[in-house]
């Protein structure tokens, strides 16, 4: 189970990672600002899932979302490694969460229906055949209920594998 995080803002600058000797183009730096003015700087590794694939640009707005357990360097602004980038879509709502054993998301705010015709996939595009429940899940999904939690039936759920 992953302790997602998120921070979510406009794209202001986006580079190439030099740290760690890692200079050879393959992991990059996003600069993500808010709305307040703060600031996450996100390293963007070849394993960070881009949700739609999309190709995201300086002046984009993006949700970043990383691992809230896991070892942080103290520095300002802030930098933590993407596990999942979302370029904002206003056709569709995405939640990276874990979802118990009923499908509810981690905070409690959404629990997903899953119907037989929601696509359950790998984040390499491939059909995921097992059980959704206890997973670390991306859901992308379009309205919701007004109850608590909010419920909706997913457009798509991305399972988020456990690598060997």
């Amino acid at each position: 189970m992953t302790n997602f995080y998120s921070f979510h803002g406009t794209v202001t600058m986006i580079s190439d990672f030099q740290g760690n000797g890692r200079a050879d183009g393959c992991y990059k730096f996003f600069t993500v600002e808010n709305e307040t003015g703060s600031i996450v700087n996100f390293v963007v590794s070849p394993t960070t899932y881009f949700v739609d694939q999309a190709m995201v640009s300086v002046g984009d707005r993006v949700t970043g979302y990383y691992d809230g357990d896991a070892p942080a360097i103290l520095i300002y602004p802030p930098q933590y490694p993407a596990l999942v980038m979302v370029k904002e879509n206003p056709e569709q709502n995405v939640k990276v969460s874990f979802f118990n054993n009923q499908l509810v998301s981690s905070d409690n705010q959404l629990q997903l229906i899953i119907s037989p015709y929601t696509p359950l996939l790998l984040t390499n595009g491939q059909a995921f055949t097992g059980n959704p429940t206890n997973r670390d899940l991306i859901a992308v999904h379009g309205p919701t209920t007004m109850s608590i939690p909010a419920q909706t039936t997913p457009y798509r759920v991305i399972v988020l594998c456990k690598s060997l």
